[in-house]
């Protein structure tokens, strides 16, 4: 396995380790999300929201710590990698459509976070070794 995916993989387990603290956070407190996130409408934010937030989270980190510990699994790697694009997604719709999540450090937080990794797997595509069905259709082109 390639240095770069070795260094994915931590990143991958250290941004599911945070998401799971916010997991917490979120059914312990529904006021962090209205005084960390959703400044713009706090009044949006109650324990419902924060829970199914929480709830979204966590399946984030547990999808995110599963593809750290298998990595090559392409199935796992491309659903790992949509979980950033929501979370970017969803941040940047409520940063810039609903206005709900003005661009704070809570925000910008995870904004750099979705982007980075959104980078980091797509590069981290460069490192995976090739399928023997890649293999095939390659030899059979020579041939």
């Amino acid at each position: 396995m390639s240095r770069f995916l070795n260094v994915l993989r931590s990143w991958l387990v250290m941004v599911s380790v945070i998401a799971m603290g916010n997991t917490v956070q979120s059914f312990r407190d529904h006021s962090f999300l209205s005084e960390k996130l959703y400044t713009g409408m706090p009044e949006f934010v109650n324990g419902l929201q924060a829970r199914t937030f929480g709830i979204w989270t966590l399946l984030s980190s547990i999808i995110r710590c599963a593809c750290a510990i298998d990595i090559q699994n392409r199935t796992l790697y491309h659903i790992t990698l949509w979980t950033f694009v929501l979370a970017l997604g969803h941040f940047l719709s409520e940063a810039f459509i609903y206005k709900t999540a003005p661009l704070t450090i809570g925000v910008m937080a995870p904004l750099i976070v979705a982007s980075f990794s959104i980078i980091g797997m797509l590069i981290g595509f460069q490192c995976f070794p090739e399928t023997r069905e890649e293999v095939g259709a390659r030899q059979k082109k020579h041939n």
